[in-house]
């Protein structure tokens, strides 16, 4: 069964940085549309970023410039570099992956067929 590990999540202040990481098990395909998401208390979950299988990366508006997603392949680990980080970045952050190389609709969290189980990021 494929496995979505997240982990790096924590507490920082606003201006700071963290790194999430996925790490992916059950398969070795590096050719799937990969993304993060996040969900806020009292909030819908909303895509924040996504790479397709040809490695074009996606951004929300409200994180564009702000985070980075990148996948390496040879750790098959998914990562969401963020800085300038914002108190309304407060959420659990998700990685999800869809078993195809590109997407209609990247940033919509019903393309996707696994999910971690989340990481708390929270900036004061």
């Amino acid at each position: 069964d494929v496995q979505l590990v997240e982990s790096g999540g924590g507490s920082v202040q606003a201006g700071g940085s963290l790194r999430l990481s996925c790490a992916i098990s059950g398969h070795t395909d590096s050719n799937y549309c990969m993304g993060w998401f996040r969900q806020a208390p009292g909030k819908e979950r909303e895509g924040v970023a996504w790479i397709d299988g040809y490695g074009t990366a996606t951004y929300a508006d409200s994180v564009r410039g702000r985070f980075t997603i990148s996948k390496d392949n040879a750790r098959n680990t998914l990562y969401l570099q963020m800085n300038s980080l914002k108190p309304e970045d407060t959420a659990i952050y998700y990685c999800a992956e869809a078993l195809a190389s590109t997407l209609d609709d990247g940033l919509g969290s019903r393309e996707y067929n696994y999910w971690g189980q989340g990481t708390q990021v929270t900036v004061s």
